[in-house]
């Protein structure tokens, strides 16, 4: 799938795969080595996660329930047992790397298609 920045038109990731279910999202990227800049996991009822166990470097961006982005947070990297957005219902977990040609900023609004 594609996350798409719905404010400016720009993609911002093209191999995205989506969690919404208890298992996908407990599981979530847990299994990769390896996470490039346009690979990630679109997380739906999610507030906050952790990098613990984790291989890959992360750029993570917390969503409202209409897509708008919260927070960002660049470059987490693993074992970090805890980062979170209080009103955030989505959280989008990419390989880290991408913010220097990824157009998105606090208010946008991000897109899975």
């Amino acid at each position: 799938m594609i996350v798409r920045n719905a404010s400016n038109g720009s993609v911002i990731a093209s191999a995205v795969d989506r969690a919404t279910n208890p298992l996908s999202r407990g599981i979530g990227l847990l299994m990769r080595s390896a996470l490039g800049a346009h690979e990630g996991l679109w997380i739906d009822r999610c507030s906050a996660v952790h990098t613990m166990g984790m291989r890959a470097t992360l750029d993570l961006f917390f969503l409202d329930k209409d897509g708008h982005v919260l927070k960002i947070a660049n470059s987490v990297r693993p074992f970090r047992p805890f980062v979170a957005c209080r009103d955030a219902v989505t959280v989008v977990e990419l390989g880290a790397g991408g913010d220097t040609g990824r157009d998105v900023l606090v208010g946008d609004r991000l897109t899975i298609e």
